[in-house]
């Protein structure tokens, strides 16, 4: 049962060949043998209060992800769960409201089993960063489940849940998926309400689903897109369609100038395969240039920093999570922000307050903002000449724990391939390819606003003549034990 699909586990659900309860026993077993070992959950819920809420759903299994057990990142709030943005200074606060993407998921009969490790208010890519725990790869427990959604990917390649929710500001979905193994997606800006999505930077966020195989991402984007009034920024564009209709792409597009430095030999390997599968399918593919992408991690982390300052501004201890005390207002908020907040954080609030402030807005925030449309125009001409851009999801394999911790010039180029992609607020999609060295690589396809099917379609072409993704081979996640 636990290697069902979303639609065939929900199917069987409906149909009576099994229970709610016997999927989420499936799934819990599991947590219990290999939490400990991933460290992927933040939080989980008692099983006896999710075992209520299994028995519901047995007598009313009318919604479409009825008895699907899932995890959230732990920057979505949920009421009843902490959401603590793996930071300390977020420590136990508990709020009194759910998401938009909660609320969807709960309607349609979810089973939300507990909140996500990431790095901390999702600065970084790695999920190091967090003030809790390290998570590890399923696949090699000494190397990073990437970031900063790294908990929700590691909870899908490991078999915890079949379903995971993530955000992503310039990578931070796609990157770990590429990393474990999952199949991950970021929606067109706006495409799903981010309210109840704590913001990191409010014109580059995005909620989207990790899974194990394109037709679960495709079921769940259907469920959690769609306009929220409670969102101004959302779209009007009504929800994805599933199953949507079949279509394939005439001309994929490729930018070899990304390949040129920096990027591993597997990683290149990948993607010329890549390539290779969609020639061999009948796909034209085309060479495309963007000559302003080069500038992307340097206008990213200007913006996203700059945003970042702003929105941190609000946990001063006075209103939520923790507060430590001084003698004045000024110490206490000092006091607080200080040992509340890590060094990657603070170092984001630093670059973003300064490149905010007088005397230098124009130097670097405005420059960056106009560099920023240079970017978006370089794919909106590109998408005249091509249906879909195919490109690495990230320059690396998953490296080791603590390698790049202490430079953080060179965790910043994990993101180099993702991070064009939300300065466009453009939607795309990682799927793993292929194992080199025993760890995955991960393929990016990229395409044009609200055109989410187009690539959904383009990945189950590449997901189909890949075959099954091989699993993890540590002993303690051999697929037998969950079946």
């Amino acid at each position: 049962m636990a290697m069902l699909s979303i639609r065939d586990m929900v199917k069987g659900i409906k149909e009576r060949q099994f229970t709610p309860l016997e999927i989420l026993d499936k799934y819990w077993a599991r947590i219990e043998k290999v939490e400990d070992k991933i460290k992927a959950f933040i939080s989980l819920k008692p099983y006896q209060e999710l075992k209520k809420e299994a028995l519901f759903l047995e007598k009313n299994p009318e919604g479409r992800m009825t008895g699907v057990p899932i995890a959230l990142k732990d920057n979505i709030n949920v009421r009843g769960f902490m959401t603590t943005c793996s930071s300390k200074v977020l420590q136990n606060y508990k709020p009194p409201f759910d998401a938009t993407v909660a609320e969807l998921l709960k309607k349609e009969g979810a089973l939300i089993l507990g909140k996500t490790n990431m790095d901390e208010f999702a600065f970084g890519s790695s999920t190091e960063n967090s003030a809790y725990q390290i998570t590890r790869n399923p696949y090699d427990l000494s190397c990073v489940p990437g970031g900063s959604s790294g908990g929700s990917a590691a909870v899908v390649a490991s078999g915890m849940a079949p379903l995971a929710l993530g955000s992503d500001t310039g990578g931070s979905i796609r990157q770990p998926s590429a990393f474990c193994g999952a199949v991950g997606f970021k929606p067109t800006y706006g495409r799903v309400s981010r309210y109840g999505l704590v913001a990191f930077a409010s014109s580059l966020d995005q909620i989207g689903p990790l899974a194990k195989n394109v037709e679960d991402i495709w079921l769940a984007l259907s469920v959690i897109s769609g306009r929220d009034e409670k969102d101004p920024t959302s779209s009007s564009n009504p929800p994805i369609n599933y199953p949507g209709k079949n279509w394939q792409p005439s001309v994929v597009g490729f930018c070899p100038d990304l390949l040129e430095e920096g990027v591993d030999e597997n990683i290149k390997d990948s993607f010329y395969e890549a390539i290779s599968i969609y020639k061999g399918l009948g796909v034209t593919v085309k060479e495309v240039h963007l000559p302003h992408i080069k500038y992307g991690l340097s206008i990213y982390y200007l913006l996203a920093s700059s945003e970042a300052s702003s929105n941190l501004a609000r946990f001063d201890g006075l209103r939520y999570g923790q507060r430590v005390k001084g003698e004045t207002y000024n110490e206490m908020i000092e006091n607080t922000r200080g040992i509340g907040l890590g060094r990657e954080a603070k170092r984001r609030i630093l670059l973003g307050t300064f490149a905010l402030s007088s005397g230098y807005y124009d130097a670097y925030y405005l420059k960056a903002l106009k560099a920023r449309a240079l970017i978006r125009e370089d794919f909106r001409q590109v998408f005249t000449e091509v249906d879909l851009i195919l490109m690495p999801t990230t320059p690396s394999q998953p490296f080791k724990i603590g390698a790049k911790a202490d430079d953080p010039l060179q965790m910043y180029k994990a993101d180099l391939f993702t991070i064009p992609v939300n300065l466009a607020g453009l939607p795309a999609v990682s799927i793993p390819l292929s194992l080199k060295n025993d760890l995955p690589v991960g393929i990016q396809l990229i395409g044009r606003h609200f055109e989410e099917e187009q690539i959904l379609n383009a990945a189950l072409m590449l997901e189909q003549e890949r075959g099954e993704f091989p699993p993890p081979k540590l002993p303690f996640l051999c697929r037998s034990e969950t079946s």
